[in-house]
């Protein structure tokens, strides 16, 4: 595993995909702020990816909050060698979700989902809206519930988020998506 390698494939996908075509129109401010960070597991199996979950979620414990200039407001825990099979990783969001229940960061921390196989459920996995949560590797996107209130009240439109998404990748096609996800 080369971690550079990993962490610059995901930047790129933040940069391009995320940033670039505005999937989260919230994802410019934090990262230029200096505010989201990107951790690497090693784990090669569930039990030791919750170890790594436990600790990111220390971390952005942590970190301060909104009254800190210097907090953390997200985390991306990706881990490329473990739960590769989305089925997998799918199940194992359960896992996540007691995980913060167990380290009392429920309502404080959420946990989003991206994969390279990522499908919603009800849908096709060749339809283009599942390409709003595909990634290079597979991770969970840790963030704190205030900053997402917070970014939530100043954007006009929230709820039109994911519809918006999906017309905007329906109106690229698949080639056009498949070219910004490549290396």
């Amino acid at each position: 595993m080369d971690e550079e390698l990993i962490r610059a494939d995901t930047l790129r996908w933040i940069d391009r995909f995320v940033v670039g075509l505005e999937l989260c129109p919230f994802a410019k401010r934090s990262i230029d702020a200096g505010r989201l960070r990107i951790e690497v597991s090693d784990a090669t199996e569930p039990a030791r990816l919750v170890e790594s979950l436990e600790v990111e979620l220390g971390i952005l414990a942590a970190s301060g909050g909104s009254e800190s200039s210097h907090s953390l407001e997200s985390t991306l825990l990706v881990h490329p060698n473990v739960l590769k099979d989305f089925r997998d990783f799918n199940d194992f969001l359960d896992v996540a979700d007691a995980t913060l229940v167990r380290q009392s960061l429920e309502g404080k921390i959420q946990i989003a989902s991206f994969h390279p196989d990522y499908q919603f459920e009800a849908t096709e996995p060749d339809d283009l809206g599942n390409y709003t949560n595909r990634s290079p590797f597979p991770m969970l996107h840790l963030i704190r519930e205030e900053a997402v209130s917070r970014a939530i009240a100043e954007y006009p439109d929230p709820e039109g988020i994911p519809t918006r998404n999906v017309a905007l990748l329906e109106s690229l096609g698949r080639n056009a998506i498949l070219a910004l996800l490549r290396r």
